[in-house]
């Protein structure tokens, strides 16, 4: 597993962990994919599950940490830094092994395959 992946930035969350994120919508960098229906902040292992409702028929799917680059409270709106391509195509979301390290893996292995330091609004 890459521990890098599955942390957020520095930038992002620094280091108040205490703001609970379920419930936001999340924006990939060409528009809205859903929202946060659960996120982990546990070093080397963060991550978000997104319940991206009609857009991908209902199904969800698993965001490594690192894929954020902004969080806004007060919009309740979180910034990932990937199109809905690339979310799209990531491993299908296995609702029974998704905590497993062999899935986790397999995530990790996809989405390090993309470049990071992306912002909101670009692509």
């Amino acid at each position: 597993m890459q521990p890098e992946l599955w942390n957020y930035r520095a930038d992002v969350y620094g280091q108040d962990r205490t703001l609970d994120v379920a419930g936001y919508h999340v924006e990939a960098t060409d528009g809205k994919i859903g929202s946060v229906d659960e996120a982990t902040y546990e070093v080397g292992g963060s991550y978000l599950v997104i319940d991206t409702g009609p857009w991908i028929f209902g199904k969800k799917v698993l965001l490594p940490a690192s894929t954020v680059t902004q969080i806004d409270p007060q919009e309740k709106k979180i910034y990932v830094a990937r199109t809905k391509h690339e979310i799209k195509g990531a491993p299908e979301f296995d609702e029974a092994g998704f905590k497993e390290p062999a899935y986790r893996d397999r995530v990790g292995e996809y989405y390090g395959r993309f470049p990071f330091g992306r912002g909101p609004g670009t692509a």
